[in-house]
């Protein structure tokens, strides 16, 4: 412990000397998370950045573990925030890329799981490589095995020998707390630092049973020393071993495609299953939903606007130019350098109603002027003229409102920047599609009808005309 608090000093001091560093707090000997076991070479450092800074939080993250590593080569870092952390534990994760090795051999899975590890840490963008075995070892462990037949003809029983053990590693709990201001405080005793020196004091030290017989706890038990044990997992009853990774400068998809070629590259024994989990399966599982919502958006909105127009045309029309708005979504993506994540889907679906807005505004006018007596050129050149103002007033102030969004202004807006940038695109060509695309794809679909019209037309006065003479 005392070996980890100078290395965390260390790291510390490179942490306070960053100037976008507002304050840290350390914790020795534990780590974040919901970890069941942790050990004394462990620790971890909450950092607070300052409001105003010059650099980005990944460009913080970068500098500052390129430090640590050209300084402390031998420590394992892995650096996360702490709200992504959480949640990525809730969700079981916590880390962005994970590649779960399933075999029944543990000595296998133990023997390829830092070969898979080494190999993915030389892709460029990904970092805080853990292995799967070094990350979950525990420390060493002390056994006593209790001799029944020996304890009992010193005087013992079994039990007692069993808590005169846990008084010495872990104390006994006082049965009556201590109340304090109207507190109570839980108290624990044990014996002193001195009999947990080595396991010669442990062994030595000694003890005074119910009866009034004495004896040390080596000539009542065996005590031994274990060697460091890892932690077994399963997943559907299936054990494996879980390399982890996190990223740098990359996005996910790019990064877990060159995983997986690196992984095949690699002929792992057919005895090992690999599975790609951790932020990617998510994100996958989030798009399949996604794309089943899209497509329900879309059939909701087609029935919403056939019951409204009670014709094929102006639906057909309206999607046609909610559907094609997805481009200006893709391109202030690329443009952005975003990418195409569950915020930016959202932000997509999001699009797509907003346009068939404006379409049932132009539709709308141009169905009133036609049933006025104009011409199809006409009404729909009214109607676009008309609906020009609230077309674009509606699309800037959407636009405006989502601008401090995109551009990352207020703490945490960075998790829904992909979506305003998403639902900017979208708006902005949406404003040329519903006055363009939507009258002229309405335009040729009902040209026919409107032929049609007046043909009848003509047929009904040449019928008049012809009943007059």
């Amino acid at each position: 412990l005392e070996s980890t608090g100078k290395v965390l000093d260390h790291v510390e001091q490179i942490l306070r000397s960053t100037p976008e560093v507002e304050g840290t707090s350390r914790r020795t000997g534990l780590q974040m998370g919901f970890a069941t076991v942790t050990e004394a070479n462990t620790g971890d450092i909450s950092v607070k950045l300052k409001q105003h800074r010059s650099r980005g939080i990944d460009e913080v993250i970068a500098d500052v573990r390129q430090q640590i590593k050209a300084t402390e080569p031998e420590l394992d870092i892995e650096f996360t925030q702490v709200l992504q952390d959480n949640i990525g534990d809730l969700s079981n994760a916590p880390e962005p890329i994970q590649v779960k090795l399933f075999s029944p051999d543990a000595a296998l899975l133990n023997k390829i799981a830092p070969r898979v590890a080494d190999e993915i840490g030389k892709i460029p963008g990904v970092v805080d490589i853990q292995n799967g075995i070094d990350n979950t070892i525990s420390g060493p462990a002390t056994n006593f095995e209790v001799n029944p037949q020996l304890a009992t003809r010193l005087g013992f029983t079994t039990q007692e020998v069993a808590e005169d053990a846990t008084s010495i590693m872990d104390g006994v709990e006082v049965t009556n707390p201590v109340i304090s201001n109207g507190k109570p405080y839980p108290i624990r005793v044990r014996l002193g630092d001195e009999t947990r020196r080595s396991l010669e004091t442990i062994e030595n030290t000694v003890f005074n049973s119910s009866s009034g017989h004495t004896a040390s706890l080596g000539s009542l038990a065996t005590v031994t020393q274990l060697p460091p044990q890892n932690e077994i997992r399963r997943e559907n009853l299936q054990r494996l071993v879980v390399v982890t990774a996190r990223l740098e400068g990359t996005d996910l998809g790019t990064a877990v495609q060159r995983v997986r070629q690196r992984v095949a590259a690699m002929h792992l024994p057919a005895g090992v299953r690999v599975v790609y989990g951790g932020t990617y399966e998510e994100q996958q599982k989030s798009f399949a939903e996604l794309a089943r919502v899209l497509a329900l958006a879309l059939v909701l909105v087609f029935g919403v606007l056939l019951s409204e127009f009670r014709n094929f045309a102006a639906p057909t029309a309206i999607l046609t130019s909610s559907v094609l708005s997805i481009s200006g979504v893709v391109g202030a993506l690329l443009l952005t350098g975003t990418t195409f994540n569950v915020s930016s889907f959202m932000g997509l679906i999001m699009v797509i109603g907003i346009v068939a807005k404006n379409g049932i505004l132009l539709l709308d006018a141009d169905e009133r002027y036609r049933a006025e007596g104009a011409d199809a050129r006409a009404a729909m050149l009214h109607a676009a003229q008309r609906r020009l103002r609230p077309i674009i007033m509606t699309a800037l102030a959407a636009i405006t409102g989502m601008l401090p969004l995109a551009l990352a202004l207020g703490q945490g807006s960075q998790m829904l920047q992909p979506l305003a940038i998403a639902v900017i695109g979208g708006l902005l060509i949406s404003m040329v599609l519903s006055l363009v695309v939507t009258p002229v794809v309405y335009f040729l679909l009902t040209r026919n009808e409107e032929r049609e019209f007046w043909n009848q037309q003509k047929r009904e006065l040449h019928e008049a005309s012809v009943q007059s003479q």
